[in-house]
C-alpha cells in the first residue's frame, strides 16, 4: 500500500480494459487518479467505483486526438490535484485488416488515436512536470511495436511509432527529471480484443508463439504501470517493458 501515495496520475482510456485496471490499482496504492475517456458512462462508473472503495478519482470526458481536450484535462488535473506527477498514455484502438483493404481514413484514424494522442499528451503535461522537477510518462505500445504479423500493418506502424517516440521524448525530458518509458503488452483479454479470443481457431492464431499459451489479463499489466509510476523505477528511462507471456521470446 502507498507505493504512489498522493501522486496525481492521469490515465487515458481508463473507462475499461487495461486503463481501468491501472486506474484501480494506482488508486488502491494511494494515487489521486484522473480517469480520462471518451466514454462518459463507463468513465463515470470507473471513477465512482474507485471512490466507493475509498480511493480518490475524478472523471474527465476526453477525446485524446483533440489538442484542446488535452489542455483541459491537464488544467483540471493540475487545479484539482496540484499538478500532474504521472501520465499513462493508454488510450488506443486496434485494427486488424489486410493492408490492401485498409482505407486511408482507417490508417489515419489508427495513427491519430494511437500516436498523435501520445504526442499531444506528452507535450501537454511537460510544463506541470517541469515545474515539479519530476514526472513519469508511461506510453502503452504493444508487442506489435516490436514484431511483425499479417493483417496488422496500420496498428503495428502506430505502436512502433509510440516506441521510438518514447525514446526521443525520454532523451529530451530526462534533464528535467521527467522519465518516459514504453510498455509492450502481448495479447490481453480486454473488451478491445475479446472478440478475437472466442473461437479456438482465431484465438490460437492470435496468440501465435505465446509461450504461456493463453491471453493475459488487464490486471497482469497494471502492476508494471504501477512500478513505472512509482519512485521504485527512478533509474528507468527511455526503456521498453515487455509483458507478453513469451510471445516475443522466439
Amino acid at each position: 500500500m502507498g507505493r504512489v501515495q498522493n501522486k496525481s496520475i492521469v490515465v487515458t482510456g481508463a473507462a475499461k480494459g487495461i486503463g481501468r485496471a491501472c486506474a484501480t490499482l494506482l488508486a488502491h496504492e494511494g494515487a489521486k487518479v484522473v480517469i480520462s475517456d471518451i466514454d462518459t458512462k463507463l468513465g463515470e462508473e470507473a471513477a465512482s467505483e474507485i471512490s466507493d472503495n475509498g480511493g480518490e478519482a475524478m472523471f474527465i470526458q476526453h477525446d485524446v486526438t483533440s489538442e484542446s481536450d488535452w489542455n483541459t484535462v491537464i488544467e483540471k488535473a493540475s487545479s484539482e490535484f496540484d499538478g500532474v506527477d504521472v501520465l499513462v498514455n493508454n488510450a488506443g484502438i486496434l485494427l486488424l485488416k489486410p493492408l490492401v483493404e485498409t482505407t486511408l481514413e482507417e490508417w489515419q484514424r489508427v495513427l491519430n488515436v494511437n500516436v498523435t494522442s501520445t504526442f499531444l499528451g506528452t507535450r501537454a503535461v511537460f510544463e506541470t512536470m517541469r515545474s515539479k522537477g519530476s514526472g513519469s510518462i508511461i506510453n502503452l505500445s504493444s508487442i506489435y511495436g516490436l514484431v511483425g504479423a499479417p493483417h496488422a500493418a496500420a496498428y503495428q506502424a502506430s505502436k512502433r511509432a509510440v516506441r521510438l517516440f518514447s525514446k526521443g521524448a525520454a532523451a529530451e525530458y530526462a534533464e528535467f527529471g521527467i522519465r518516459v518509458n514504453s510498455l509492450h503488452p502481448g495479447v490481453i483479454d480486454t473488451p478491445m480484443a475479446h472478440h478475437l479470443l472466442v473461437e479456438d481457431e482465431v484465438k490460437n492464431a492470435v496468440l501465435g508463439p505465446t509461450l504461456l499459451k493463453r491471453a493475459g489479463l488487464a490486471e497482469e499489466i497494471a502492476p508494471a504501470v504501477l512500478f513505472l509510476a512509482s519512485d521504485e523505477s527512478s533509474f528507468v528511462v527511455g526503456s521498453e517493458m515487455v509483458i507478453d507471456g513469451g510471445y516475443s521470446a522466439n
